[in-house]
């Protein structure tokens, strides 16, 4: 990987964890999250007119990815009742690379080098690391998170290749951003009705549109690295998102630290150094 390329993924990473801190502090998770999916959408809207549309194979891509999208968001808020963050987010985020690392040879027949992945390796055990830390969630919180790492997985997966198909990455990921937030509101309207949905969007609306140019942003970044660098290399260094996310943590949201939370990022910064030594 080249020096640009990580350092644009690890500046998506930074904006990655900033608005999943924020659906972390808001009051509302679930609804907070489709605030995020539509401001993701909102953010893309007006660059759709100036870019190509994606090549046609890469369409059966976008749709899959918005239903997976949809799971995605609606696990996080699920595991993030069900647990603390501290377990959760590295569970989520860790276990999704390994599980890429573990399958990219005969799904996208991409050949990693030793030295990658001892890299990607040593970066998902720092992000597994900081489960040590965790102070409350039990069982459920576990089964969410891993159960979301597999969903992280596959979407990562659909838009690798999908975004390869469509002759444009930046493309890609702004009409995909389109279709799951129209999915998550229909689901919140069904469950909570349209004047409670209404209700939180109208004081909430800036949470959204901060979140959604965040998450659009990162994944876009991502999506780019990938049509330049394996995909596994890519999804393991994404994950350094724990790090600015621990920042966040200790620095905005004051929340108390512990020994494993350094010791992670230690481990997580060899990983990256691995990464690019290789």
């Amino acid at each position: 990987m080249s020096l640009d390329v990580i350092a644009l993924v690890l500046f998506g990473a930074l904006l990655h964890a900033t608005w999943n801190a924020i659906i972390k502090a808001g009051t509302d998770k679930s609804l907070d999250a489709a605030l995020v999916s539509a401001g993701g959408a909102v953010t893309a809207l007006p660059f759709l007119a100036f870019l190509p549309l994606p090549a046609s194979a890469a369409w059966p891509f976008i749709g899959a990815s918005a239903i997976l999208q949809f799971a995605y968001f609606q696990l996080v808020a699920a595991a993030y009742r069900a647990g603390d963050i501290g377990l959760v987010y590295p569970l989520m985020r860790g276990v999704a690379p390994m599980i890429i690392a573990a399958t990219s040879g005969f799904i996208l027949k991409e050949s990693l080098s030793g030295g990658a992945v001892l890299g990607i390796m040593t970066i998902c055990a720092g992000i597994m690391t900081l489960a040590f830390e965790a102070r409350k969630g039990g069982r459920t919180a576990i089964k969410l998170a891993l159960s979301n790492s597999v969903v992280i997985a596959t979407y990562t997966y659909v838009d690798g290749i999908g975004a390869r198909l469509s002759g444009n990455s930046i493309s890609y990921t702004l009409w995909m951003s389109l279709l799951p937030p129209v999915l998550l509101f229909t689901w919140a309207i069904s469950q909570r009705g349209v004047n409670a949905v209404a209700a939180h969007v109208h004081y909430n609306w800036w949470r959204g549109l901060i979140g959604g140019a965040g998450s659009i942003a990162s994944y876009g970044l991502a999506l780019w690295a990938m049509t330049k660098a394996p995909v596994a290399t890519v999804a393991a260094l994404r994950e350094t998102s724990i790090l600015f996310a621990l920042v966040i943590s200790v620095v905005i949201l004051k929340e108390r630290s512990s020994i494993w939370r350094y010791i992670a990022g230690a481990i997580i910064a060899a990983g990256v150094l691995i990464l690019k030594l290789v």
